[in-house]
């Protein structure tokens, strides 16, 4: 950590991919708090869904500030003191409030937005004397929202489990989630929210899981990754959207669905040997076997488990989207946390 910080704060929504802890606190499959999950975290398990680090936890590092705690994980006295961010991201929670409900309980966006606005009002507003000063710091902030897999895979593509498919053709469902998102997004902005970091849909097609579920021998799962393309399609213009008509508001968009189908074309030119799981995986939740050692060299493989990424992964995503050019747009993490 440096002595001061590009950014006052870092506040987290999404899912799997960005959950710190939230879940291990709610009744759900979906949790990633038990061995071999964080085997190179410096504490074991701790509920991120992967071996190590994730990649909001190296932009809390690259900004220069602690990790970010889940909020379920916070006691009352630690939320009134907690100005550096909060993580409410929840693994299996979607954009719609049903997506991942099979599983069990989750933080949708919705809640998760709803539980930011208690922080806000409740909790952060003790720490500044006037309210000019909370709007100031807020302004500050980056807010990271990754959020929309599950929609699909917890949701769109399990129609014995979800009326989604039967109600909507794939470009109406994609609308829907876009329209969603916008009013999300525009209500963080009506929180003091300014600095926004926004990631599209992987290509979900190209996980392990999907893959396997749908016997392919090479390649992706094309269909899968076509479905999310829609939805990819329609969001940067969505993102246009909310910059022009939000005074003072900056939108970084993370493209992870372009850097991941790079990746997963091109393994050996990143470092990569394979895109087949670390840890050996339970067919039905897609997530480790408890207790099962993993591979050794977790730094040849792509997959941690059948659908979250590698620590090896996540770290390059994060130094790309802080310092590079790509994934993030049009203009990286860095250059967003020094805008005045």
């Amino acid at each position: 950590m440096c002595s001061s910080p590009l950014a006052p704060a870092l506040y987290i929504f999404g899912d799997s991919l960005t959950d710190s802890g939230n879940n291990n606190l709610l009744t759900t499959s979906a949790k990633a708090n038990y061995d071999p999950y964080g085997i190179d975290f410096p504490t074991g398990p701790t509920g991120r869904f992967t071996n190590g680090d994730t990649f909001v936890d190296y932009l809390a590092q690259f900004v220069g500030l602690p990790f970010v705690p889940p909020y379920l994980g916070l006691s009352v006295p630690q939320k009134f003191k907690t100005i550096t961010g909060i993580n409410y991201a929840s693994g299996s929670a979607g954009i719609l409030r049903e997506t991942g409900t099979a599983m069990g309980m989750n933080l949708a966006l919705k809640i998760q937005i709803d539980l930011f606005r208690q922080t806000v009002y409740q909790y952060l507003s003790r720490n500044f004397k006037t309210n000019d000063e909370l709007l100031h710091y807020l302004s500050e902030s980056i807010f990271v929202i990754d959020i929309g897999s599950n929609d699909y895979l917890n949701n769109y593509l399990l129609p014995a489990q979800y009326i989604s498919s039967h109600l909507f053709n794939p470009i109406e469902f994609a609308n829907i989630l876009l329209q969603e998102l916008k009013q999300d997004l525009q209500d963080l902005y009506n929180l003091g929210a300014r600095k926004f970091v926004v990631f599209n849909i992987p290509p979900i097609g190209c996980t392990p899981a999907l893959i396997n579920k749908e016997n392919i021998t090479s390649g992706c799962a094309e269909d899968v990754n076509q479905l999310v393309s829609l939805y990819n399609k329609g969001f940067p213009s969505m993102l246009q959207e909310l910059s022009t008509s939000l005074q003072g508001s900056t939108f970084v968009q993370g493209d992870i669905f372009a850097s991941s189908l790079v990746l997963s074309q091109n393994l050996t030119n990143y470092g990569f040997t394979t895109a087949n799981p670390c840890c050996i995986t339970d067919n039905s939740t897609y997530l480790c076997l408890k207790d099962v050692q993993p591979c050794l060299d977790r730094t040849t493989h792509v997959y941690w488990d059948a659908v979250h990424p590698t620590q090896q992964v996540n770290l390059q995503l994060a130094i790309g989207c802080f310092n590079g050019t790509t994934p993030c747009t049009p203009i990286n993490v860095r250059q967003l946390a020094l805008k005045q």
